[in-house]
């Protein structure tokens, strides 16, 4: 029986990632930290904003400025939003003073700071969509700086449907798959050890 690509791929997948490095029963004693806390704290918070960014998505902007459920959804996608981006930002700075590129981490490192970028865009075209005085005013003030910058020809904010579009599809879509790859990174290289920690298995 000859060799297919599939069979390459699962080989390559699983001697890269074992089902028992995928999902460990056990992790290092330093994992106690609170520091360690953070990095699930922002995928959890970004579950909850995808799903009820997704149902404010099915149900439409009236439904979220009418309806009281709607209202509520629309409150919890926003507290979840605000969450997500305080538990990244710390996650984000206790990786740096930690110096979690350490030990061929480079990559896993670079595509939480990417995940970072895309979701600062992701928040802003969602702050543009609200239909509100502050989405109006938001819109008015970036349309100013982004057609100084030369990109306000096919990044216009004004326009609501375009900017709704970036902000349930492209943007989710591309937070969504760094944060998938960032997981698997962290699951193959490893929880980055603290310092100086000894017998970590740290590659320097």
């Amino acid at each position: 029986m000859t060799s297919s690509w599939t069979g390459a791929l699962r080989r390559y997948a699983l001697r890269k990632l074992p089902p028992e490095k995928l999902l460990p029963e056990a992790q290092p004693a330093y994992m106690s930290s609170w520091i360690y806390v953070f990095g699930v704290l922002t995928v959890s918070a970004l579950v909850v904003v995808l799903v009820s960014g997704g149902l404010l998505a099915l149900m439409g902007p009236a439904w979220w400025h009418v309806s009281s459920v709607g209202k509520y959804v629309n409150s919890v996608h926003l507290w979840s939003v605000e969450l997500f981006m305080a538990v990244m930002v710390i996650h984000l700075w206790g990786k740096f003073f930690m110096a979690a590129w350490r030990g061929r981490r480079a990559l896993t490192w670079m595509t939480g700071a990417v995940t970072f970028l895309a979701s600062i865009g992701t928040a802003f075209t969602g702050y543009v969509v609200q239909q509100n005085f502050d989405s109006q005013w938001i819109s008015g003030q970036a349309k100013d700086a982004l057609n100084a910058v030369g990109v306000g020809a096919w990044f216009n904010v004004l326009d609501f449907g375009q900017m709704l579009m970036w902000h349930i599809v492209l943007l989710p879509l591309v937070v969504g798959l760094l944060t998938a790859w960032h997981v698997a990174l962290v699951r193959i290289r490893g929880i980055v050890p603290p310092i100086g920690a000894t017998g970590s298995g740290d590659e320097r």
